[in-house]
């Protein structure tokens, strides 16, 4: 095979892309619970039962499409003192580029109905913002705590913004926000 035989893509990875879209999607609007199968895959334009083979069933399509990364800025090259700003600045980017599909607010509609969703929301955060904690806290026995609180803002931002829509939360501009959010992030972080 020379260099220019490249393989095309696998027609399987273009459906589970177009699956995992819909489902997101699908997920965001109606939660967990209401979802179905049927709905997903009419969203997807291919037959129930590709996403059953695909996927097995409703719970491993769910996980699948929640897999989330936060994909948290490289804070080494933060400024110390602008530290919350950044992550409020990542967090706002990242649910107001395309918020139906992302998977951190899909799975924050579904957390309030469903155990499993609200496990992996906290596994989540565990995993990935404690982490970031203990390197930023002068304790870092206190990191759990800090992250804790810095999911409570950021969380309660996504859900009056984007889910609860509430009226004066939406209409702040994205850096009236990080004004107001980012030094009570820095202050959970750092201080």
């Amino acid at each position: 095979m020379g260099m220019n035989d490249a393989q095309p893509p696998r027609r399987s990875d273009g459906t589970r892309a177009a699956i995992l879209r819909a489902a997101r999607a699908r997920f965001a609007a109606d939660g967990y619970q209401k979802a179905t199968i049927r709905a997903i895959a009419a969203d997807a334009d291919i037959d129930p039962s590709m996403v059953m083979r695909y996927y097995g069933n409703k719970e491993r399509l769910f996980a699948a499409a929640v897999d989330v990364d936060l994909r948290l800025p490289d804070v080494s090259t933060v400024p110390r003192d602008r530290l919350g700003a950044a992550l409020v600045t990542h967090f706002l980017r990242r649910w107001e580029d395309d918020p139906s599909d992302d998977a951190l607010l899909t799975l924050l509609r579904s957390a309030a109905t469903d155990d499993a969703a609200a496990e992996r929301l906290r596994g989540i955060f565990a995993a990935q913002i404690v982490p970031l904690a203990q390197t930023l806290s002068p304790d870092p026995a206190e990191a759990a705590e800090r992250a804790a609180l810095v999911a409570s803002q950021m969380l309660g931002l996504a859900f009056t913004r984007h889910i609860l829509r509430l009226p004066p939360v939406v209409a702040l501009s994205p850096e009236a926000v990080v004004a107001r959010i980012g030094p009570t992030v820095q202050r959970y972080l750092t201080e």
